[in-house]
């Protein structure tokens, strides 16, 4: 199932941000993990996902180092403190969305 990319673009820094607050991911990592617990929902693309986590190193929100596995020099991501005080805010901000909605979606018309 795709969905339309307004529905998923201001969301994706929040389900990134919510992978990596579990532990330290590399790139493709997060999208197998992202495609596997959406069931296929979150189909996220090299070219999505790259800009966007050099955007939250920027911002200060992650912060990357290299090492290697399996021989391979892998470049991971962890989540700053600051990140964290960032996807308390997004979440908190989306339940208010989703609970808005649902109250639309379920009132009598």
């Amino acid at each position: 199932m795709t969905l339309s990319k307004n529905q998923v673009s201001g969301n994706t820094a929040m389900l990134i941000l919510k992978l990596i607050s579990e532990k330290d991911m590399y790139g493709y990592e997060m999208i197998d993990t992202l495609a596997k617990r959406s069931d296929n929902v979150f189909e996220l693309k090299v070219g999505t996902l790259y800009p966007l986590l050099h955007g939250m190193v920027q911002s200060g929100y992650l912060k990357c180092y290299s090492q290697e596995a399996n021989g391979k020099l892998r470049k991971y991501y962890q989540i700053t403190p600051s990140g964290k005080k960032y996807l308390a805010k997004m979440t908190e901000e989306w339940n208010r969305y989703a609970s808005a909605v649902q109250n639309l979606l379920q009132a009598e018309v």
